[in-house]
């Protein structure tokens, strides 16, 4: 008879908790917790029930003494533990008061993007420090760190291991329904080429777990839906992904 995994997945909402000098805050998880020692981005549990920008001001509260602002929404990666299964529910917070303290008694760290690539972050962590690299404003198709595409000319490249670029790969996407094509493909991060209602960019936000750029809305609008920042790539640059 084979045996039934009845593992929970906990949902963990946290932030990468930015300076003004953009640096990036961590956490080490205290002893007599779960992975203690480990490096991770500060938050926690969701309790049943709870809003997740509300779960997440509520553990930056708790265990950093800060108030935040409005969180940026960046990605949410699942990642299984021996014991349990992670959903972990990631933020950006660069607008915050207080001074950060580690009120669990936990080591705290501020570090910069280069040194955050090489901190010892715990496995579920680790996807999001590139991800970090993107902007909540995209102006441009490409930078050292990511680049807009088709989805056609991922698909290429992804069939040809010996070139495929180490940058993030973005996917401009026409609408809705290619979004989500594109988002259990080779996508890494979503950027939509026209406008799109509130609600659709509600639904795109609840379908994905990557970063998603909107297309004519506002910055703090496109974070309401779910979405990760705006695309105001030049349609003169767009034309040439």
């Amino acid at each position: 008879m084979s045996r039934v995994d009845t593992r929970r997945t906990v949902h963990v909402v946290a932030a990468a908790v930015i300076d003004a000098a953009n640096r990036v805050l961590i956490a080490q998880r205290p002893p007599g917790k779960h992975l203690a020692g480990g490096w991770e981005f500060p938050g926690g549990k969701l309790e049943p029930g709870e809003e997740r920008r509300a779960g997440l001001a509520r553990e930056l509260n708790e265990e950093l003494g800060i108030r935040i602002g409005s969180p940026r929404p960046l990605i949410r990666v699942r990642h299984a533990y021996p014991t349990r299964d992670i959903l972990l529910d990631m933020w950006v917070a660069t607008s915050y008061s207080g001074e950060p303290r580690g009120l669990d008694g936990q080591a705290l760290r501020w570090c910069t993007q280069d040194e955050l690539s090489s901190a010892d972050l715990l496995p579920a962590d680790k996807p999001i420090v590139k991800a970090l690299r993107l902007p909540e404003r995209l102006t441009v198709a490409s930078s050292p760190h990511w680049i807009v595409r088709r989805a056609a000319a991922i698909a290429r490249e992804s069939a040809n291991a010996g070139t495929f670029e180490h940058r993030l790969q973005g996917v401009l996407c026409e609408g809705y329904a290619d979004a989500v094509t594109a988002a259990v493909a080779d996508a890494d991060f979503l950027v939509m080429k026209n406008a799109a209602s509130h609600a659709e960019l509600t639904k795109l936000g609840d379908a994905v777990s990557m970063p998603v750029f909107a297309r004519g809305i506002e910055l703090l609008q496109a974070w309401d839906c779910g979405i990760s920042g705006v695309n105001e790539i030049s349609d003169e640059l767009l034309s040439r992904v």
